[in-house]
């Protein structure tokens, strides 16, 4: 399992720029890797076109964007060109890549569980070790915190701020106390 202030694993794999590309071939540079389920479904797309929106704020701070899934790279390729994507789409079909990197697992869609890739982000910093993994993220307002855990590392490494009271227990509070019954006379 992948875990932050730990060594990232390497891979090197098929890219929809031509070639391979492996995580050595970014020495020095931070690398924000995003895995994600599918080639052109709504949530997918919306999250590259974002990562795609954010790649000149994150190449202003030394950064370099990848998406991963299990896609061909015929299909990223389409995808690339339909959605004008300015960062290179990695193929991983065995997925041994994604289980490294804590990427595929349990999941439940539609009310049924089943194994898939889990929508997640690890960022990399310049000597390849993890500074920050978010897990099962959720699409909205996702970029924007990858971009602020790049410009702030030390802020990547802060826990996450404590939930709001669970909605039972707010209601519970909220109800008037049980009217007692009259007492007999």
């Amino acid at each position: 399992m992948i875990k932050e202030g730990k060594k990232a694993p390497a891979f090197n794999l098929a890219s929809s720029d031509g070639g391979n590309v492996a995580l050595n071939d970014f020495a020095g540079k931070t690398v924000v890797l995003y895995f994600y389920p599918k080639d052109n479904t709504p949530g997918c797309t919306i999250e590259a076109q974002e990562f795609r929106d954010a790649v000149p704020a994150l190449k202003k701070l030394g950064a370099v964007v990848l998406g991963v899934s299990k896609d061909s790279i015929a299909s990223h390729c389409k995808f690339r060109d339909k959605y004008a994507l300015t960062f290179p789409l990695l193929s991983d079909p065995d997925g041994k890549m994604l289980e490294a990197y804590g990427a595929w697992g349990e999941k439940v869609m539609y009310g049924k569980k089943m194994m898939g890739i889990i929508r997640s982000t690890v960022i990399i910093d310049g000597a390849g070790v993890v500074v920050k993994h978010f897990a099962k993220v959720s699409v909205k307002g996702h970029v924007e915190a990858v971009v602020a855990a790049v410009k702030d590392p030390t802020a990547a490494a802060a826990p996450a701020p404590a939930k709001k009271a669970s909605k039972p227990a707010a209601k519970s509070a909220a109800k008037p106390a049980a009217k007692k019954a009259p007492a007999k006379k």
